[in-house]
């Protein structure tokens, strides 16, 4: 299959990525808007009678001094990953990401390698024995994956060192997701464990009640974004930012990125941003207040977005990023605990991939990120 690749307008990349079941809401040409300190660039893959059947967005982070780029698909690029000739797709990439002056490419393929059902990341979370998700015999495996990891290494790509954890990588490596598909909202809630049910129940009954937002109400948001990083030592991002997201985001596709809190007596205890794309939907920010956490308004606001996603035909809501560490020490293993709750799945991407075009370049970048 002989290919061809080109840089495509906003539009032709948005029109591909309309048309396929899923792709992730870092590969929409809306999401190079987001990042405004990047520039960016729309790649398609042409076939040999002219048919598009792959799409990128590229973005390039200048090194200081210098007008050389660290060139970035952020789960991406939208291309056949289990391609036999996988070569044929991504050296022409290489090449033309070397002409613009790339000195190393960033990748993140969207493909699953594991997955893991709540039950068996129970078991293991049971097991004194069992520190990480990886040392839990998966639920299901995807062999293809493997192949797809031998072909970008024989390829000289190399794989993001993620010492386990899972948020080496810049993007998640794993993530925990509930199945929509093929399910009835009755099988979704059955699915979650008592503890979540009756928290639901609990705030039902509290009468907390969640609705949506929308961008007049972003400031509200950050007031309870800023106390969440307070409480949870992390540096917030400024409003500026999600304005921009909402704006952007929405006016690319008005039913892209959504706003949702959860309040009681009329004081809003939580809230939640939400990205829709295809069927693909996450639940992208969170934040709380330190009051009111007794009526339980997160469980309402989780229970509110699943069902919103299931109404709009949503075949999987992502609860992102997790770390693969079952040992209860650990200060990232409340994220795992709260999500394992909905019954969903833990899920392992083949992480993230480089590929140094200037070695010397790229071994400098890599010693810089290590310090910082």
């Amino acid at each position: 299959m002989s290919l061809t690749l080109r840089t495509i307008s906003r539009e032709q990349h948005l029109a591909y990525i309309q048309n396929l079941p899923s792709a992730s809401h870092c590969q929409v040409p809306a999401w190079a808007d987001v990042k405004t300190e990047w520039r960016s660039e729309n790649l398609g893959w042409f076939d040999k009678n002219g048919e598009m059947v792959g799409a990128g967005l590229v973005l390039y982070r200048q090194l200081p001094k210098i007008k050389r780029y660290l060139a970035y698909l952020p789960e991406g690029p939208v291309i056949n990953w289990y391609a036999p000739n996988l070569d044929d797709w991504l050296q022409p990439m290489l090449a033309h990401l070397k002409q613009q002056g790339a000195f190393s490419v960033k990748m993140g393929p969207p493909v699953v390698i594991r997955r893991w059902d709540s039950i068996a990341i129970k078991s293991g979370i049971q097991d004194p024995d069992v520190k990480r998700l990886r040392d839990v015999e998966a639920t299901h495996i995807e062999p293809r994956a493997f192949e797809v990891a031998d072909r970008l290494r024989k390829m000289g790509w190399q794989q993001g060192e993620d010492g386990g954890a899972g948020f080496g990588d810049v993007q998640p490596r794993y993530v925990f997701q509930v199945p929509l598909a093929n399910r009835s909202l009755e099988d979704v809630l059955k699915g979650f464990n008592q503890l979540w049910r009756r928290n639901i129940k609990k705030a039902d009954k509290a009468g907390v009640e969640v609705v949506q937002g929308g961008y007049e109400d972003l400031a509200e948001w950050q007031r309870l974004y800023e106390i969440t990083a307070v409480r949870d030592h992390f540096r917030p991002r400024p409003l500026s930012y999600f304005q921009r997201m909402w704006t952007v985001l929405n006016s690319e596709d008005p039913n892209r990125m959504r706003l949702y809190f959860a309040r009681h007596n009329g004081v809003n205890l939580s809230a939640a941003t939400m990205l829709v794309v295809g069927g693909h939907v996450w639940y992208s920010y969170g934040a709380s207040d330190n009051i009111g956490r007794e009526v339980r308004p997160s469980n309402a606001m989780q229970w509110r977005m699943l069902r919103d996603s299931y109404a709009m035909g949503a075949t999987v809501y992502d609860l992102r990023g997790i770390s693969d560490s079952l040992d209860e020490t650990d200060h990232l293993f409340g994220l795992i605990q709260f999500k394992v709750g909905t019954g969903g799945e833990a899920v392992e991407y083949v992480g993230e991939w480089d590929f140094p075009l200037n070695k010397l370049l790229h071994k400098a970048l890599d010693m810089y990120m290590s310090r910082r």
